[in-house]
């Protein structure tokens, strides 16, 4: 997928200067004069699934990608192409679903565009939503904050922000979703107590910014927790390391990863997100998001380092393992 996007896309879609953060950062959202934008494609198969449906999904990653820039998300497009035969029932439960989760996040939907294609020209259902954020006091005075303790030139909370020093802090218990979803469409039985954790989490990285000191955030999804630190390290070009103890993972997905012989840290969470924190200001945003319910099982689990490359992991051993990136996606079709 990486390499299709930088070898295939990229070449022909060059960005003018003027854009803040442009197309070539592959951060999860575009910055055009202080507007925030991004868009997401929804293929997730089944289309329920314990704790979530696509229609949550496709408002969730998209409310989400804008908060994670430091925006405030306030608008989001919807996009269905529908194959000829699908369900009205199960279609007026997805939108049922879309309503309440836009409801929880506070961004209405307020335009749309609905095809429908011939039988067996698509897998039932595809979603497309876009979303539009602005920029807001709170986010002034987060960095106004980071900039009390370090260098700091940015405008947004970039991929790029990270820094030797910075704290980086997990909302909670990773690979919830991609292990439910793939549990329930195998058969496993994992989803009995694991559910997908997809949510909103706009509201949560308001208090974030509240707290100040926040660099950069990001919601690991495809990929998970590893392919967000590789995205994070690479494009800061320091490296992090990580301690294996202090992740937070449940019992049933660990369970289920030692069974299926996969990796929690690279499995797609879709109600997460990941922090980079300076360091003197760690401790009172871990603090804030756990008073939460999204963030309530938050843990700082590693930091910025300027002596090596990569991630690094200090297993639970006392051992020192390097975190490989993602060399595919363990589960498919989850988002």
């Amino acid at each position: 997928m990486q390499e299709l996007i930088k070898d295939s896309i990229m070449k022909h879609l060059a960005n003018p200067s003027n854009i803040d953060v442009p197309l070539e950062a592959l951060d999860d959202s575009a910055v055009i004069d202080d507007i925030v934008f991004t868009t997401d494609s929804h293929t997730v198969q089944p289309l329920f699934f314990p704790g979530g449906d696509i229609g949550s999904l496709s408002v969730c990653g998209t409310v989400n990608d804008i908060s994670v820039m430091g925006a405030q998300p306030i608008a989001l497009s919807l996009g269905f192409i529908i194959e000829e035969g699908f369900s009205i029932e199960d279609l007026d439960k997805i939108l049922e679903s879309i309503g309440k989760m836009s409801t929880e996040a506070g961004v209405p939907v307020v335009t749309g565009d609905t095809k429908v294609v011939e039988k067996g020209a698509l897998q039932q259902l595809v979603t497309n939503t876009s979303g539009i954020g602005k920029r807001t006091e709170l986010l002034d005075n987060n960095i106004f904050e980071v900039q009390r303790h370090r260098e700091f030139n940015e405008k947004w909370l970039k991929d790029s922000n990270l820094r030797p020093g910075d704290k980086i802090i997990v909302s909670g218990y990773i690979g919830d979703h991609g292990i439910a979803l793939l549990s329930f469409r195998e058969g496993y039985g994992f989803e009995s107590e694991v559910q997908s954790d997809i949510w909103p989490l706009n509201k949560m990285i308001a208090l974030a910014l509240k707290g100040g000191g926040v660099v950069a955030m990001k919601d690991p999804t495809r990929g998970g927790l590893a392919n967000t630190l590789h995205e994070w390290a690479g494009k800061s070009k320091f490296g992090i390391k990580i301690d294996e103890d202090k992740i937070p993972i449940r019992e049933g997905v660990q369970s289920a990863c030692e069974m299926l012989g996969i990796d929690a840290l690279n499995i797609g969470n879709e109600g997460k997100v990941v922090i980079g924190v300076v360091k003197e200001k760690a401790e009172d945003v871990l603090k804030i998001i756990k008073t939460t319910n999204e963030g309530k099982f938050a843990e700082i689990i590693g930091e910025v380092r300027e002596d090596m490359t990569g991630v690094a992991m200090v297993t639970s051993v006392g051992g020192l393992r390097l975190v490989d990136a993602p060399a595919g996606d363990p589960v498919p079709r989850i988002c």
